[in-house]
C-alpha cells in the first residue's frame, strides 16, 4: 500500500500543479486528489469534503496533505484534520515539491513528508546574472 496524497489550495493552483507534475512523470504513482478552496467557499463544508477525501485516500499507510500557504484557509483546513493518526501536512507547495513526492511513492508517510519539504526547499533557487 502507498500513502495517499491530497493537495488543498486556493482555487485551481493545486490542480494545475498536479496536472503538470503528472504530465512530466507520466502518471501519478500515488492515489491522489486535489481540493480547490475559492474565496466563496464555506470553510466548514470544505473541511468536511477534505475529511471525506482523507478517508477515501487512506488505504492504511496514511495521507500526506500539501497546501499552498501556511496560515491560509487551505492550510487551516488541513491543520484541523491533524487529529487523524495517519496524516501529515506540508505547506508551501511548489512544482519541485510535488514532483519529488511523486518520485518516491514507496516511502512511508513521515519520510514522504520529509521529501516534500526538501523538494520544496531545494526547488527554490536564486539566479542572478552577476
Amino acid at each position: 500500500m502507498s500513502v495517499g496524497l491530497l493537495v488543498i489550495t486556493h482555487d485551481q493552483i493545486g490542480r494545475a500543479l498536479f496536472d503538470t507534475a503528472t504530465a512530466m512523470i507520466g502518471s501519478s504513482p500515488l492515489p491522489a486528489r486535489t481540493l480547490a478552496v475559492s474565496l466563496n467557499s464555506v470553510p466548514e463544508q470544505i473541511t468536511e469534503e477534505a475529511r471525506e477525501l482523507v478517508e477515501e485516500l487512506n488505504h492504511g499507510s496514511g495521507v500526506l496533505i500539501l497546501t499552498d500557504m501556511f496560515g491560509s484557509t487551505p492550510s487551516n483546513i488541513a491543520a484541523s484534520l491533524l487529529n487523524h493518526p495517519q496524516l501529515m501536512v506540508v505547506t508551501g507547495i511548489n512544482l519541485p515539491m510535488l514532483v519529488r513526492v511523486l518520485n518516491y511513492p514507496h516511502l512511508e508517510l513521515a519520510e514522504l513528508a520529509q521529501k516534500a519539504t526538501s523538494g520544496g526547499h531545494d526547488g527554490i533557487v536564486w539566479s542572478s546574472s552577476r
